[in-house]
């Protein structure tokens, strides 16, 4: 049962990885329940790795970008809800980067101080 029902985003393989880092680890039922989903949708399938080779070297993570393919990922409103949790509290932090700008742009997130 897809307990999400929302619009398509096209995530890069970047994109992708790095929402996986920034989903809750805990919450309640049904929201683990959308993490969970989320989480199978924005992994990666036996032959996605064995055309990417990912690489990993220290938290460093490379691959094959001439296979990369994006992928379409559905964004109901609490899962949108959750990842924007997610960017505000990397952003609180003042943890962004810049690989993390598309995706805060895909999200429609301004960040606390777009009025100053």
């Amino acid at each position: 049962m897809d307990v999400r029902k929302g619009p398509n985003l096209k995530l890069t393989v970047l994109e992708r990885l790095l929402l996986l880092r920034v989903l809750p680890k805990q919450g309640n039922l049904t929201t683990l329940r959308i993490v969970r989903e989320l989480e199978r949708d924005l992994s990666f399938s036996e032959e996605e790795h064995a055309a990417l080779q990912f690489v990993t070297e220290g938290v460093s993570v490379r691959w094959k970008a001439e296979n990369a393919i994006d992928k379409e990922v559905e964004f109901g409103p609490k899962a949108r809800e959750l990842v924007l949790a997610g960017l505000a509290e990397l952003d609180k932090q003042e943890a962004l980067t810049l690989d993390w700008l598309d995706l805060c742009d895909k999200f429609g997130y301004v960040g606390d101080d777009a009025t100053d």
